[in-house]
């Protein structure tokens, strides 16, 4: 056979046996600790696959261990110090076992069919060490009725005369598992009665399982060591999906509920979320501009070949990422408190998908691309648009595949369905696709694409639609020359100006960081402050004051000074965020100010000025802000200080100018639909 079945690597999930410690008890507390783990493993239920021979063994095994440590605490003497040892040391090994059986019963089925051999091993190892104790037992000493003396004879024989044993189903089993993958490396494609049976036997029987195991197997990534060893699991990851979309259909969250999804009542903190996927954060890192991310999200942007700041639009100085472990500790508590997982399928990003992964990936897609070319029921058609959103959420390789077999027209299709569950799977399927660089050109070019997304922004039928349908404008308006044409569009406007005025807050941060991204060209700037943008943005400052502030400091550093300047205590309100603003606030806040007082007019200035304690609120930011903060603060004193010696003829004049050059371009500005 082709596949060694020593391919897979042992897992690395089980603790050594060095790291089980025994508690410092009493000499009747320690006997008494002991009949208690062992009664725990005594009530355990042996493997009801797989390894169930040697689990059901060494628990029948630890239940006669259990009459031992009765008898010992009816009749209580004391104890010598190598009897005293042989509990501490059998202590150690019942945490063992229990670890043991925990690990098998609860882990992933198909990880534990790969590990047989070493699994079944593990129980031998055991047995054997539970045999040596029972040899150094001074069981002499220890006041034992005849009954129960022959009772630890019988155990340490037994645990002697014990073998390594894998039952030959199972390993047939194995091998079997080993060459369908194999198979599937080799682009040859399941025998589906075949892989039907071999699920069966595991006991994976339909789709609710099947995305169990997903999930521990999405588990089990993290529990190994080096990218071969992860590269393997997520080949299993491959099959398992590739099953359950054959065997047991496509389904929907409805009726295909994960362990690991936060239920929709949870409201994930705006600090604990990712500026760019708006998702909780579980690898949050720093850039070079202050700003935190998910570690996955910015290095997708960086490595798209972007070399600036998401949330700000400031080029990155470097490249460097440093891991935020305050953050991550915050949200890893948080998540505890609300009963979430901390680890999400996302733990399977960055790793190198082996052959078999990347071929089951895409014999699943070509599964469902070609059943939805075939969909006659929406219900139908929901469920596989919501296992191609899910499966491009996953990598790049899943949205390279999705895109190249043709799912992009079919999912336009739904776009404009008034099943609002099948609109919203089927705009977020494309938001998924988007987030790989080459996609954006195929999505850009699909008939009705763009217009589709545009529609859903409109008049989408739930706000996650239109939310969703915001976050893929700004992942299109990654590239410069979309950022153009989508800057063009009076809908796009329209749309993402009407979801920050009326939608819910989620909502809004997605259209206001799309909206940051168009603005980094001018001309569509000019059309945003047509159509009211910073009236609008104004409004939500104080629910959203990071995001606002980002926007007008964007407006004004392309071309919106006078908009901003105009617009009713737009300076006081900048002003205030010097002082209550988070750090991020604060230093856009010191940045928009800055250059609204040094091109936009001695007015500006004055108003800023007349604010009371603004100084104060400048020299804290120049003693507590981040480098570009400070270095805003700085300038921000250095223009208030000229304005009150009353070197201020810059100011009228460059007013002037930037007002009549303002108007000049907005006359010109022609909105595209």
């Amino acid at each position: 056979m082709a596949v060694s079945p020593q391919i897979f690597p042992q897992r690395k999930r089980r603790p050594p046996a060095g790291a089980f410690i025994t508690p410092k008890f009493s000499d009747r507390n320690l006997v008494t600790s002991l009949l208690v783990l062992s009664q725990e493993i005594s009530c355990l239920k042996p493997i009801d696959f797989l390894v169930k021979r040697n689990s059901l063994s060494i628990i029948r095994k630890t239940k006669l261990l259990s009459i031992l440590f009765e008898e010992l605490l009816r009749n209580p003497i004391p104890y010598s110090s190598s009897a005293l040892l042989c509990f501490e040391e059998m202590y150690i090994i019942l945490q063992r076992i229990k670890t043991l059986i925990e690990d098998c019963s609860f882990g992933s089925k198909t990880w534990l069919l790969a590990h047989n051999q070493s699994v079944s091993n593990n129980f031998h190892e055991l047995t054997l060490e539970l045999s040596t104790l029972l040899d150094v037992f001074p069981i002499k000493e220890v006041s034992l009725s005849e009954d129960v003396v022959e009772l630890v004879v019988l155990i340490k024989k037994q645990c002697s005369e014990a073998r390594a044993c894998v039952d030959p189903r199972d390993d047939s089993l194995r091998r079997e598992v080993l060459a369908m993958l194999d198979g599937i490396k080799r682009e040859i494609v399941p025998d589906h009665s075949k892989l039907q049976r071999i699920f069966h036997e595991l006991g994976i029987r339909n789709s609710l399982s099947c995305g169990e195991e997903i999930e521990s197997l999405e588990e089990e990534v993290q529990n190994q060591v080096d990218e071969k060893s992860k590269s393997e699991v997520v080949a299993l990851i491959g099959l398992v999906l590739y099953a359950k979309c054959v065997l047991y259909g496509t389904s929907t969250p409805g009726n295909d509920h994960r362990r690991r999804k936060p239920s929709p009542e949870v409201n994930i903190p705006v600090d604990f979320r990712c500026p760019i996927t708006l998702e909780m954060m579980r690898e949050p890192v720093v850039v070079a501009t202050g700003q935190t991310y998910d570690q996955a999200s910015i290095n997708l942007w960086i490595e798209s070949g972007h070399n600036t700041c998401p949330k700000t639009g400031q080029t990155l100085a470097h490249t460097n990422l440093t891991p935020n472990v305050a953050l991550k500790n915050l949200i890893a508590m948080w998540c505890r408190d609300q009963k979430i997982p901390f680890q999400d399928s996302r733990a399977c990003n960055g790793v190198s998908p082996n052959k078999a992964a990347r071929e089951a990936t895409k014999m699943t897609v070509t599964f469902l691309v070609n059943k939805l070319s075939v969909s006659r029921s929406l219900e139908a058609a929901n469920d596989v648009v919501y296992e191609l959103r899910a499966l491009a959420k996953t990598n790049s390789h899943s949205r390279t595949c999705i895109a190249e077999a043709g799912a992009l027209p079919l999912l336009v299709r739904y776009l404009d369905s008034e099943f609002p569950n099948l609109q919203v799977n089927a705009v977020t399927a494309i938001l998924n696709l988007s987030i790989l660089e080459q996609n954006k050109k195929m999505i850009m070019e699909t008939d009705g694409a763009l217009n589709g997304v545009v529609e859903v922004l409109c008049s989408g039928s739930t706000w996650d639609a239109k939310g969703n349908a915001a976050a893929t404008i700004f992942s299109l308006s990654g590239v410069h020359v979309y950022r153009k044409k989508l800057g063009r569009k009076t809908r796009v406007i329209r749309g993402l100006l009407d979801l920050v005025k009326t939608g819910p807050t989620n909502s809004k941060r997605d259209a206001l960081v799309a909206i940051l991204n168009l603005c980094g060209d001018r001309e569509t700037v000019g059309r945003f402050v047509d159509g009211g943008v910073v009236v609008t943005v104004t409004g939500v400052m104080s629910s959203l004051p990071e995001e606002a502030v980002t926007v007008l400091e964007a407006v004004v550093k392309r071309g919106g000074i006078v908009a901003v300047a105009e617009a009713q205590g737009s300076v006081k309100r900048l002003g205030l965020l010097l002082r209550e603003g988070s750090e991020t606030a604060r230093e856009s806040a010191a940045a928009a100010l800055v250059t609204m007082c040094g091109k936009g007019g001695a007015e500006i200035v004055a108003e800023l000025a007349a604010m009371a304690g603004i100084e104060r609120m400048i020299w804290e930011l120049m003693g507590s802000g981040t480098t570009r903060g400070k270095r805003k603060a700085a300038a921000l004193l250095r223009i208030l200080r000229r304005w009150a010696a009353g070197l201020d003829g810059d100011f009228v004049d460059g007013y002037r100018t930037v007002n009549t050059a303002l108007n000049a371009s907005s006359s010109r500005t022609v909105l595209s639909t």
